[in-house]
């Protein structure tokens, strides 16, 4: 079951939440759906064929910072503000974002918003899939878009580095969460990414996203989140940095740990994708 309680605007709202809420004059919707490339699915096309009434569709891979060589890296701030005032997302908007997988990629904007400092901002529990299983409305026409000036203030201590990590891992001074499956995190599955080692983090501790997800895409409850992270053998006393293959589900973990109250956590935004690629860094394999 999802969580009954859940409706909160800076964490998760349900889609009975969005379908009440849909016609307020500062609620902005957006689609953030993203695929690997195995998925075979194009998330633009499937936006432009049908999706939630005025939602604005962010592009992940464009949004980003293209001056680094690691995919969809945390975008400078002054192209994350010109884009959004582009789509007409700004001050004073209550943001949800959703994706096409039920809860996937929707968590990495909501992370990016709060990177750049925006609070009012949720995901939609269960994403598309739930909207069109209860039979809600869609649109395949583009939302009329008006600018809206955004003030941004970038919070440093959500994102890490390659070498705040390396300390980190050294140190052991922080929990490190790792999104990914449980064959790759040991090592026993080739990366999809060419090049990449396999194996994890050293001290490292596995909490593959899927675990905190129901069947039909909605987040766990709290106390299953609690017992997720209990099973992983992480420490919830020290601040937590979350990692995955390149970003995108360490923001599901953020965002669980968002809603258990856990505040101290910051993102990995380099992930396997850096961490596998450097010889140089050390790798552990196996269970954590």
């Amino acid at each position: 079951m999802a969580d009954a309680t859940l409706d909160d605007p800076k964490t998760l709202v349900s889609t009975d939440w969005l379908a009440a809420h849909i016609k307020d004059p500062d609620l902005r919707i957006i689609d953030a759906s993203w695929y690997m490339a195995d998925a075979e699915r194009d998330a633009a096309a499937e936006y432009a064929a049908g999706h939630i009434p005025n939602a604005r569709f962010f592009d992940i891979d464009d949004i980003s910072d293209h001056r680094s060589e690691l995919p969809h890296m945390a975008p400078p701030v002054e192209k994350f503000m010109s884009r959004m005032r582009a789509m007409g997302v700004g001050d004073g908007h209550q943001v949800v974002v959703y994706d096409g997988s039920g809860l996937f990629s929707a968590a990495r904007v909501w992370w990016l918003f709060r990177l750049m400092g925006k609070t009012d901002v949720a995901v939609l529990d269960g994403g598309l899939p739930k909207w069109k299983a209860e039979g809600r409305a869609l649109s395949d026409m583009p939302p009329v878009v008006r600018d809206r000036h955004m003030t941004v203030s970038r919070q440093n201590q959500m994102v890490r580095d390659v070498t705040q990590v390396a300390r980190a891992a050294k140190l052991g001074d922080h929990t490190i969460l790792d999104a990914r499956g449980p064959a790759r995190f040991k090592g026993e599955a080739p990366e999809p990414r060419e090049g990449m080692r396999s194996g994890h983090i050293p001290g490292a501790h596995n909490l593959f996203f899927g675990d905190l997800l129901n069947e039909n895409g909605t987040m766990k409850t709290k106390a299953e989140i609690h017992a997720a992270i209990e099973t992983s053998g992480a420490d919830l006393g020290k601040p937590v940095i979350t990692t995955c293959g390149s970003g995108v589900t360490a923001a599901i973990l953020c965002l669980a740990l968002e809603r258990i109250g856990k505040t101290d956590h910051a993102l990995y935004d380099g992930s396997w994708s850096e961490w596998g690629m450097y010889d140089d860094l050390p790798i552990a394999t196996g269970a954590a």
